[in-house]
C-alpha cells in the first residue's frame, strides 16, 4: 500500500511538471555559460609582427529575463570570470612611466589577465519550454574589470616580469555575438576600446584592442 501511495505521488509530481511546461508559462534558459576562445590582438603598431597563439576561457551565470510569454525573446544580464593569455611582440620597459618598444630579440613575450566580466545580451531563440535543442542568436556588450595582469618576457636569457601594469586599462567594453544550434555555438568578441591607456610607441598612440572568437556552451 505504501509503495502504491509513493508511486501515485511521484506520478502526480512528474505529470504536474510536464503540464506546467506545456501551458505556455514563462521559462528561463541558458543561465550558465562557458566560452573557449582563440584571441588575437588588433590594431597593433606598425612594424610589430603578428603575435603567436593566444587563448581565453570564461564562464559565469546569466539571469535570463523573458520579454514575451513564449520565452523566445529576452534579456540576459550576467556575472562571470575570464582568463586570457596572449603572446605578443611589444617590449615593456619598467620605468616612470613604463615605456613600450619594439625588440625582435626578446623571447617568450606573454601577458596574462584575470577579469570580472558582465555580459548583457539581447536574446532570440527558437526554443519552447520543453525543447532542449534550438537555434539561438544573442548579441550585446560585455563589460569587464581587470583584477590582475602579468607581463613576462626573456631578454638575453634574463627573465623580466611586470605585474599590474598601470597602463593596462582596468575597465573595458566589447561587442559580443553568440549564435548556433544545440550544444555548440560560435561566439565573437570585438573590443571597443584599446587595452592600454597613455601608451605610446615612437610618439604614436598604441591602440591595440582584443578580438576573441570561439565556442560557447550554455547550460540550464
Amino acid at each position: 500500500m505504501k509503495k502504491t501511495i509513493i508511486l501515485f505521488f511521484i506520478s502526480a509530481i512528474v505529470y504536474g511538471q510536464k503540464d506546467s511546461l506545456q501551458i505556455g508559462d514563462r521559462y528561463w534558459d541558458d543561465q550558465l555559460y562557458i566560452n573557449i576562445s582563440y584571441n588575437t590582438l588588433n590594431n597593433q603598431p606598425v612594424r610589430v609582427s603578428k603575435s603567436g597563439f593566444s587563448f581565453g576561457i570564461s564562464g559565469g551565470y546569466i539571469k535570463d529575463i523573458p520579454f514575451v510569454k513564449s520565452g523566445k525573446l529576452g534579456l540576459g544580464i550576467g556575472l562571470g570570470y575570464g582568463f586570457d593569455s596572449f603572446n605578443h611582440n611589444l617590449k615593456i620597459v619598467k620605468g616612470s612611466p613604463n615605456s613600450f618598444q619594439i625588440d625582435n630579440n626578446i623571447t617568450q613575450n606573454k601577458f596574462k589577465v584575470h577579469n570580472i566580466e558582465m555580459p548583457i545580451q539581447f536574446r532570440w531563440r527558437s526554443s519552447t519550454a520543453n525543447t532542449y535543442s534550438f537555434w539561438r542568436f544573442y548579441t550585446g556588450v560585455k563589460l569587464s574589470y581587470n583584477i590582475s595582469n602579468h607581463f613576462t618576457y626573456s631578454d638575453s636569457g634574463t627573465s623580466i616580469s611586470i605585474s599590474n601594469l598601470d597602463e593596462y586599462r582596468k575597465f573595458q567594453t566589447g561587442f559580443i555575438v553568440s549564435a548556433g544550434y544545440g550544444t555548440f555555438n560560435f561566439h565573437i568578441y570585438y573590443g571597443l576600446n584599446p587595452i592600454f591607456k597613455r601608451a605610446t610607441l615612437n610618439d604614436n598612440t598604441v591602440d591595440t584592442n582584443i578580438i576573441r572568437f570561439g565556442l560557447s556552451f550554455y547550460l540550464l
